[in-house]
Protein backbone atom coordinates (compact mmCIF):
# COMPACT_ATOMS: atom_id res chain seq x y z
CA UNK A 1 0.00 0.00 0.00
CA UNK A 2 0.99 3.37 -0.38
CA UNK A 3 2.90 5.38 2.09
CA UNK A 4 3.54 9.40 2.72
CA UNK A 5 5.58 10.31 0.20
CA UNK A 6 9.24 11.24 0.28
CA UNK A 7 9.74 14.91 1.12
CA UNK A 8 10.89 17.55 -2.21
CA UNK A 9 13.84 18.43 0.66
CA UNK A 10 15.47 15.29 0.52
CA UNK A 11 18.82 14.94 -1.62
CA UNK A 12 18.15 12.44 -3.66
CA UNK A 13 21.81 9.88 -5.04
CA UNK A 14 21.29 8.32 -8.20
CA UNK A 15 24.08 6.79 -8.59
CA UNK A 16 25.20 2.96 -9.15
CA UNK A 17 23.38 0.10 -11.42
CA UNK A 18 19.32 0.74 -11.46
CA UNK A 19 17.59 -1.95 -12.68
CA UNK A 20 14.83 -1.04 -15.56
CA UNK A 21 12.58 -4.02 -14.92
CA UNK A 22 10.85 -6.16 -17.01
CA UNK A 23 7.47 -6.33 -16.74
CA UNK A 24 6.70 -10.63 -16.34
CA UNK A 25 3.44 -12.22 -18.31
CA UNK A 26 2.01 -15.32 -17.73
CA UNK A 27 -1.70 -16.08 -19.62
CA UNK A 28 -1.27 -12.16 -20.73
CA UNK A 29 -1.62 -11.00 -17.44
CA UNK A 30 1.27 -9.64 -15.28
CA UNK A 31 3.18 -12.36 -13.06
CA UNK A 32 3.33 -10.57 -9.64
CA UNK A 33 5.29 -13.38 -8.58
CA UNK A 34 7.18 -13.30 -11.10
CA UNK A 35 8.30 -9.57 -11.00
CA UNK A 36 8.71 -10.34 -7.06
CA UNK A 37 11.21 -12.78 -7.30
CA UNK A 38 13.05 -11.24 -9.64
CA UNK A 39 13.10 -7.81 -7.76
CA UNK A 40 14.34 -10.17 -4.45
CA UNK A 41 17.14 -11.57 -6.74
CA UNK A 42 18.61 -8.32 -8.17
CA UNK A 43 18.01 -6.74 -4.49
CA UNK A 44 20.38 -9.33 -3.43
CA UNK A 45 22.92 -8.46 -6.11
CA UNK A 46 24.10 -4.96 -5.03
CA UNK A 47 22.14 -2.90 -7.15
CA UNK A 48 20.89 0.59 -6.36
CA UNK A 49 17.43 0.81 -7.10
CA UNK A 50 14.85 -0.07 -9.78
CA UNK A 51 13.00 1.99 -12.38
CA UNK A 52 9.44 0.16 -12.43
CA UNK A 53 7.07 0.68 -15.47
CA UNK A 54 10.09 2.05 -18.33
CA UNK A 55 10.39 1.19 -21.74
CA UNK A 56 12.23 -2.06 -20.58
CA UNK A 57 9.15 -2.57 -18.80
CA UNK A 58 6.45 -2.15 -21.60
CA UNK A 59 4.91 0.36 -19.73
CA UNK A 60 3.05 1.88 -23.13
CA UNK A 61 0.93 -1.74 -22.60
CA UNK A 62 -0.24 -1.46 -19.52
CA UNK A 63 -3.12 0.62 -18.36
CA UNK A 64 -3.17 2.52 -14.65
CA UNK A 65 -4.19 -0.16 -12.96
CA UNK A 66 -1.67 -3.02 -13.84
CA UNK A 67 0.82 -0.26 -13.35
CA UNK A 68 0.32 0.96 -9.98
CA UNK A 69 0.15 -3.02 -9.32
CA UNK A 70 3.39 -3.74 -10.47
CA UNK A 71 4.82 -0.49 -8.00
CA UNK A 72 3.47 -1.89 -5.38
CA UNK A 73 4.60 -5.56 -5.85
CA UNK A 74 8.19 -4.27 -6.90
CA UNK A 75 8.31 -1.76 -3.28
CA UNK A 76 7.24 -5.21 -0.91
CA UNK A 77 9.65 -7.38 -2.66
CA UNK A 78 12.93 -4.17 -3.10
CA UNK A 79 14.39 -4.57 0.57
CA UNK A 80 14.17 -0.69 1.30
CA UNK A 81 15.64 -0.10 -2.03
CA UNK A 82 15.22 3.16 -3.98
CA UNK A 83 12.14 2.95 -6.36
CA UNK A 84 11.85 5.22 -9.59
CA UNK A 85 8.53 5.16 -11.48
CA UNK A 86 8.77 5.51 -15.16
CA UNK A 87 6.40 7.59 -16.98
CA UNK A 88 5.36 9.28 -20.24
CA UNK A 89 2.26 11.20 -22.46
CA UNK A 90 1.88 13.89 -24.68
CA UNK A 91 -0.92 15.58 -22.76
CA UNK A 92 0.43 18.08 -20.14
CA UNK A 93 -2.71 18.12 -17.99
CA UNK A 94 -3.27 14.19 -17.57
CA UNK A 95 0.33 13.86 -17.35
CA UNK A 96 0.42 15.99 -14.16
CA UNK A 97 -2.84 14.71 -12.76
CA UNK A 98 -0.98 11.28 -12.76
CA UNK A 99 2.41 12.67 -10.94
CA UNK A 100 -0.27 14.36 -8.48
CA UNK A 101 -1.52 10.09 -8.37
CA UNK A 102 1.86 8.51 -8.01
CA UNK A 103 3.04 11.44 -4.92
CA UNK A 104 1.13 9.08 -2.43
CA UNK A 105 3.97 6.53 -3.14
CA UNK A 106 7.49 6.51 -1.25
CA UNK A 107 9.14 7.02 -4.64
CA UNK A 108 12.66 8.25 -5.08
CA UNK A 109 12.32 9.78 -8.06
CA UNK A 110 9.92 10.04 -11.75
CA UNK A 111 11.53 9.47 -15.39
CA UNK A 112 10.63 11.29 -17.22
CA UNK A 113 10.84 12.25 -21.33
CA UNK A 114 9.56 14.32 -23.53
CA UNK A 115 6.15 14.50 -25.16
CA UNK A 116 6.40 11.87 -27.73
CA UNK A 117 4.71 12.25 -31.66
CA UNK A 118 4.39 16.46 -30.49
CA UNK A 119 7.91 17.37 -31.30
CA UNK A 120 7.80 20.79 -29.10
CA UNK A 121 10.09 23.77 -29.44
CA UNK A 122 12.68 23.54 -27.19
CA UNK A 123 10.38 26.43 -25.08
CA UNK A 124 7.58 23.87 -24.60
CA UNK A 125 9.87 21.59 -23.12
CA UNK A 126 10.97 23.85 -20.61
CA UNK A 127 6.98 23.94 -19.44
CA UNK A 128 6.75 20.28 -19.88
CA UNK A 129 9.30 19.06 -17.97
CA UNK A 130 9.03 22.30 -15.13
CA UNK A 131 5.04 21.99 -14.83
CA UNK A 132 5.84 17.87 -13.88
CA UNK A 133 8.17 18.40 -11.71
CA UNK A 134 5.81 21.33 -10.13
CA UNK A 135 2.93 18.86 -10.10
CA UNK A 136 4.47 16.34 -7.64
CA UNK A 137 6.99 15.81 -4.59
CA UNK A 138 9.08 13.29 -6.03
CA UNK A 139 12.69 14.47 -7.66
CA UNK A 140 12.28 14.33 -11.54
CA UNK A 141 15.08 11.92 -14.06
CA UNK A 142 14.98 13.81 -17.35
CA UNK A 143 14.98 10.98 -19.98
CA UNK A 144 16.81 12.34 -22.86
CA UNK A 145 15.78 9.95 -25.71
CA UNK A 146 15.22 11.16 -28.78
CA UNK A 147 15.03 8.31 -31.07
CA UNK A 148 11.92 7.51 -28.63
CA UNK A 149 10.28 11.13 -28.12
CA UNK A 150 11.26 12.56 -31.63
CA UNK A 151 12.60 16.07 -29.20
CA UNK A 152 15.57 16.33 -28.86
CA UNK A 153 16.68 18.36 -25.91
CA UNK A 154 19.91 21.06 -26.24
CA UNK A 155 22.67 21.66 -23.91
CA UNK A 156 21.01 25.18 -23.11
CA UNK A 157 17.88 23.25 -22.31
CA UNK A 158 19.02 21.31 -19.91
CA UNK A 159 21.25 23.55 -18.27
CA UNK A 160 18.36 25.84 -17.98
CA UNK A 161 15.84 22.47 -16.75
CA UNK A 162 18.96 21.83 -14.02
CA UNK A 163 18.08 25.50 -11.90
CA UNK A 164 14.71 23.60 -11.30
CA UNK A 165 15.06 22.45 -7.43
CA UNK A 166 13.76 19.04 -8.47
CA UNK A 167 15.39 18.19 -11.76
CA UNK A 168 18.06 16.65 -9.94
CA UNK A 169 19.51 14.32 -13.09
CA UNK A 170 19.24 12.65 -16.72
CA UNK A 171 18.91 9.25 -17.84
CA UNK A 172 21.52 10.01 -20.99
CA UNK A 173 20.12 8.59 -24.50
CA UNK A 174 21.13 11.69 -26.23
CA UNK A 175 23.37 10.21 -28.56
CA UNK A 176 25.87 13.89 -28.23
CA UNK A 177 28.38 12.78 -26.06
CA UNK A 178 29.45 16.24 -26.30
CA UNK A 179 26.11 17.18 -24.88
CA UNK A 180 26.82 14.70 -21.92
CA UNK A 181 30.24 16.23 -21.20
CA UNK A 182 28.46 19.76 -20.38
CA UNK A 183 26.35 18.55 -18.22
CA UNK A 184 28.67 16.36 -16.39
CA UNK A 185 30.86 19.80 -16.32
CA UNK A 186 27.83 21.67 -15.11
CA UNK A 187 27.37 19.35 -11.85
CA UNK A 188 24.14 20.26 -11.07
CA UNK A 189 22.55 17.06 -12.42
CA UNK A 190 23.50 13.48 -12.06
CA UNK A 191 24.09 11.63 -14.80
CA UNK A 192 23.10 8.12 -15.43
CA UNK A 193 23.97 6.47 -18.86
CA UNK A 194 20.97 5.09 -20.09
CA UNK A 195 22.65 3.16 -23.28
CA UNK A 196 23.95 0.29 -22.27
CA UNK A 197 27.16 0.00 -24.33
CA UNK A 198 27.61 3.39 -23.11
CA UNK A 199 28.54 2.43 -19.60
CA UNK A 200 31.90 2.51 -19.03
CA UNK A 201 32.59 5.77 -21.18
CA UNK A 202 29.88 7.94 -19.25
CA UNK A 203 30.80 7.01 -16.07
CA UNK A 204 34.27 7.35 -16.39
CA UNK A 205 34.05 10.66 -17.59
CA UNK A 206 32.42 11.81 -14.63
CA UNK A 207 28.82 10.10 -14.81
CA UNK A 208 27.34 8.65 -11.70
CA UNK A 209 26.15 5.42 -12.63
CA UNK A 210 23.43 3.43 -15.49
CA UNK A 211 19.86 2.42 -15.63
CA UNK A 212 20.41 -0.59 -17.54
CA UNK A 213 18.48 -3.57 -19.14
CA UNK A 214 21.63 -5.45 -19.40
CA UNK A 215 21.48 -5.31 -15.68
CA UNK A 216 19.48 -8.18 -15.12
CA UNK A 217 21.72 -10.46 -16.21
CA UNK A 218 25.67 -10.71 -14.85
CA UNK A 219 23.98 -8.02 -12.41
CA UNK A 220 27.32 -8.30 -9.94
CA UNK A 221 29.35 -7.57 -12.72
CA UNK A 222 27.72 -4.65 -14.21
CA UNK A 223 27.84 -3.60 -10.39
CA UNK A 224 31.56 -4.23 -9.61
CA UNK A 225 32.51 -2.51 -12.97
CA UNK A 226 30.44 1.22 -11.46
CA UNK A 227 32.18 0.13 -8.15
CA UNK A 228 35.63 -0.04 -9.27
CA UNK A 229 34.85 3.29 -11.93
CA UNK A 230 33.96 5.34 -8.83
CA UNK A 231 37.17 4.07 -7.15
CA UNK A 232 39.15 5.31 -9.73
CA UNK A 233 40.19 1.82 -10.81
CA UNK A 234 39.73 2.06 -14.39
CA UNK A 235 42.33 -0.91 -15.75
CA UNK A 236 39.83 -3.60 -13.35
CA UNK A 237 37.26 -2.26 -14.69
CA UNK A 238 38.09 -2.23 -18.03
CA UNK A 239 39.05 -6.19 -17.21
CA UNK A 240 35.08 -6.84 -15.54
CA UNK A 241 33.39 -4.62 -18.50
CA UNK A 242 35.12 -5.55 -21.57
CA UNK A 243 33.66 -9.46 -21.30
CA UNK A 244 30.18 -7.81 -21.23
CA UNK A 245 30.39 -6.09 -24.52
CA UNK A 246 29.11 -9.07 -26.27
CA UNK A 247 26.49 -9.65 -24.13
CA UNK A 248 25.00 -6.54 -24.51
CA UNK A 249 25.18 -6.46 -28.48
CA UNK A 250 23.30 -9.58 -27.76
CA UNK A 251 21.02 -8.40 -25.61
CA UNK A 252 20.05 -5.89 -28.12
CA UNK A 253 20.30 -7.39 -31.49
CA UNK A 254 16.25 -7.07 -31.29
CA UNK A 255 13.92 -5.16 -29.98
CA UNK A 256 13.81 -4.94 -25.85
CA UNK A 257 13.24 -6.73 -23.78
CA UNK A 258 12.53 -9.31 -26.17
CA UNK A 259 15.66 -10.68 -26.16
CA UNK A 260 16.19 -9.99 -22.47
CA UNK A 261 12.73 -11.86 -21.54
CA UNK A 262 14.45 -14.83 -23.69
CA UNK A 263 17.36 -15.39 -21.41
CA UNK A 264 15.31 -14.49 -18.00
CA UNK A 265 12.68 -17.35 -19.46
CA UNK A 266 15.69 -19.51 -19.96
CA UNK A 267 16.77 -19.36 -16.51
CA UNK A 268 13.38 -20.50 -15.12
CA UNK A 269 12.80 -16.75 -13.77
CA UNK A 270 9.73 -16.18 -15.88
CA UNK A 271 7.67 -17.00 -18.80
CA UNK A 272 9.11 -16.04 -22.36
CA UNK A 273 5.85 -13.61 -22.93
CA UNK A 274 5.72 -10.15 -24.06
CA UNK A 275 2.83 -8.27 -25.06
CA UNK A 276 1.68 -7.46 -28.37
CA UNK A 277 2.89 -5.90 -30.85
CA UNK A 278 6.41 -6.47 -29.16
CA UNK A 279 7.10 -9.89 -30.12
CA UNK A 280 9.39 -13.00 -29.01
CA UNK A 281 13.07 -12.53 -29.91
CA UNK A 282 14.22 -15.25 -32.46
CA UNK A 283 15.25 -18.72 -31.62
CA UNK A 284 18.81 -18.14 -33.02
CA UNK A 285 19.56 -15.17 -31.25
CA UNK A 286 17.98 -16.97 -27.75
CA UNK A 287 20.73 -19.89 -28.52
CA UNK A 288 23.50 -17.81 -28.40
CA UNK A 289 22.42 -15.52 -25.95
CA UNK A 290 22.03 -18.76 -23.31
CA UNK A 291 25.32 -20.09 -25.12
CA UNK A 292 26.89 -16.76 -24.14
CA UNK A 293 25.89 -16.35 -20.54
CA UNK A 294 26.99 -19.30 -19.38
CA UNK A 295 30.26 -19.31 -20.70
CA UNK A 296 30.02 -15.57 -18.38
CA UNK A 297 28.80 -17.88 -15.32
CA UNK A 298 31.78 -19.91 -15.30
CA UNK A 299 34.26 -19.05 -12.76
Amino acid sequence: MPQPSIPSSSSPDFSGLWIPLVTPFQGGAVDHAALSALTRRLAGDGVAGFVVCGSTGEAAALDETEQLAALDAVQAAAAGLPIVMGLSGYHLGKTTAWVRRLAEWPLAGLLVPAPHYIRPSQAGLLEWFRAIADAGAAPVLVYDIPYRTGATLTRETLLALAEHPRIRGIKDCGGDMAKTRAVIADGRLQVLSGEDHQIFGTVAEGGVGAIAASGHVQTRRFVQVLRLLAENRLAEARAEWQPLQPLIEMLFAEPNPGPLKALLANGGSMRDELRSPMTRASDALRERLVALDARLSRP
